[in-house]
């Protein structure tokens, strides 16, 4: 969470002056002001492009934070977006949420894939850079070897190289997939609201540009490793298509995340690596 407030003028110019800004856990250091959330951003492509999709996109069974627009019409205003509020906090809900995937990536396989997507790393690496870097090693034939050509190598540190051992050994364990690519949200774990009897509810959409079931199995592989979740649930999803290759791209993913992002912390590594041997005993 922030601990800026959003400006004044920029409260303003979305048509908020009136309201006191209030602090909120669960909306990327959001704030809420009356019935509208105030969010910073770190890119204004992907919040402007979640903006426009958020703005008509309709699934059953899911609560969408809308856009709200600035009075000029604007998604984002000095690195901030402003959203309709939604009730709830994340809940250790694994299953559902795997669900909830399924059901938002059958609308979202419609849309077109963003220009931004295909974009190299560019120096001074930034959060979305490590997240985007992390998700080519795990499908890129030799892990990390783009990364390499743009200079963006890991810090090391003793969990970091473990990471990266690891990756390097679960590569070898890749096979060729045929479930094709499509616009998916791929950080669904941890930042899904449930609140009652209400439908679970989305703030945000995390573009990735890949297989349905991989977002599916990001969660999974999320949910074992911090979020307290029974060892079934790598089982109960297994009918999904080609279920072992994506489980181990997505701890791939979560691997070079672990092993490139500067704020990892040594805490996260022990439950990162038995998600991948429980994996690895998949395949």
């Amino acid at each position: 969470m922030t601990a800026v407030e959003p400006p004044e003028h920029v409260r303003s110019t979305f048509g908020l002056r009136e309201e006191a800004p209030v602090p909120l856990g669960n909306w990327d250091g959001g704030w809420r002001l009356g019935d509208v959330v105030l969010s910073p951003v770190t890119d204004h492509a992907r919040a402007a492009w979640s903006a426009k999709v958020r703005e008509t996109l309709r699934v059953d069974g899911i609560r969408l934070a809308r856009p709200v627009r600035a009075t000029d019409g604007r998604y984002v205003v000095s690195g901030w977006r402003a959203d309709t509020y939604l009730e709830g906090v994340p809940e250790p809900r694994h299953d559902e949420v795997v669900s909830l995937s399924l059901r938002l990536h059958q609308v979202t396989a419609k849309l077109e894939r963003p220009r931004f997507l295909a974009a190299q790393p560019v120096a001074p690496w930034v959060d979305v850079d490590v997240f985007a870097a992390a998700d080519r090693a795990a499908w890129e034939a030799v892990p990390l070897r783009s990364l390499k050509m743009v200079g963006m190598l890991p810090a090391t540190s003793p969990d970091g190289d473990r990471s990266l051992t690891l990756i390097t050994q679960l590569s070898t364990l890749r096979k060729p997939v045929v479930t094709p690519s499509q616009l998916v949200h791929g950080d669904l774990f941890g930042t899904v609201l449930f609140s009652g009897n209400f439908a679970p509810g989305l703030t945000d959409i995390t573009p990735y540009w890949r297989p349905a079931p991989w977002a599916a199995a990001v969660i999974v592989v999320d949910a074992l490793s911090w979020g307290g979740a029974d060892d079934g649930l790598l089982d109960r999803w297994r009918d999904l298509p080609e279920w072992p290759q994506m489980l181990v791209r997505a701890v791939m993913f979560r691997l070079a995340v672990h092993a490139l992002h500067p704020r990892s912390t040594p805490e996260a590594f022990p439950g990162l690596a038995r998600t991948a041997d429980m994996i690895r005993l998949l395949l």
